[in-house]
């Protein structure tokens, strides 16, 4: 395997609680060529002064400031745009790696040569405790993440070599989702590990939990992204998304059970 530089993107905003299990994460990756490029979004605790100790210590922290409390896309544009990575990946400052996840998915994105690749995960409370395991399909197509979102950020990888920088879309919410269509539209085939590589945590005050209060940013990334009509984007959504989101439910409940 080549040695080439992941910039690892991660937004933060009031994140103290969690930031320092996030960092240790990236530290003990196996695969040591990396940059880990902070964005704060005006955070009122110290979440930055948690970072700039770790920043003291290692120089492949480093840490950027918003202006004014912009979003996590935004944020993560930030970064990318400061990014000297040939590897773009995702971890947002409440979530962690397993240690080989680099090592692992970016032999099988030479192996697989994609420009995108992804994961399963496993998914834990807010103390860290694993409530069960998000399991991934093998491969996804602009088609099938049309129909469902079918990639969870903290795992995704891109290779700027094959598609270049590719940025968030300035939308509020769901910009993940709306990045690796837009990844798909250049080169057309992701491909995914069924290992888990990473743990999500779920909060309690995360807006995503809220699936109903997502209705309209799910219309959004139909409306902006693929440039649906308003009423081809609400078909999408109420039966092609809905009824692969309530399946994909179905089976993960059975499967952690």
């Amino acid at each position: 395997m080549n040695n080439d530089l992941v910039s690892i993107i991660t937004p933060c905003y009031n994140s103290a609680d969690f930031i320092r299990e996030t960092i240790d994460s990236i530290l003990a990756q196996t695969y040591p060529n990396w940059e880990l490029l902070i964005t704060d979004d005006c955070s009122t605790d110290n979440t930055v002064e948690i970072v700039e100790q770790y920043i003291s210590k290692d120089p492949r922290i480093k840490l950027f400031h918003m202006d004014k409390n912009s979003g996590a896309g935004v944020c993560r544009n930030k970064s990318i745009e400061a990014a000297f990575g040939r590897y773009i990946a995702f971890c947002d400052s409440d979530d962690c790696w397993f240690p080989e996840k680099l090592e692992k998915q970016l032999a099988f994105m030479q192996k697989q040569n994609c420009a995108l690749s992804y994961s399963s995960y496993m998914e834990t409370n807010e103390e860290g405790v694993v409530k069960g395991i998000v399991v991934c399909r093998s491969h996804e197509t602009l088609k099938t993440m049309t129909h469902i979102d079918g990639i969870g950020c903290l795992t995704a990888i891109y290779d700027t070599k094959k598609v270049g920088k590719v940025f968030m879309p300035t939308i509020r919410k769901r910009q993940d989702w709306g990045l690796w269509l837009k990844v798909l539209m250049i080169d057309d085939s992701a491909y995914g590990l069924k290992e888990p590589l990473a743990w999500y945590r779920v909060r309690c005050n995360s807006i995503s939990r809220n699936k109903f209060a997502l209705v309209k940013y799910n219309v959004n990334v139909y409306r902006i992204i693929l440039e649906f009509s308003i009423i081809k984007s609400i078909f999408y959504f109420g039966l092609i998304f809905m009824p692969n989101y309530i399946m994909k439910k179905l089976v993960l409940k059975y499967i952690n059970k």
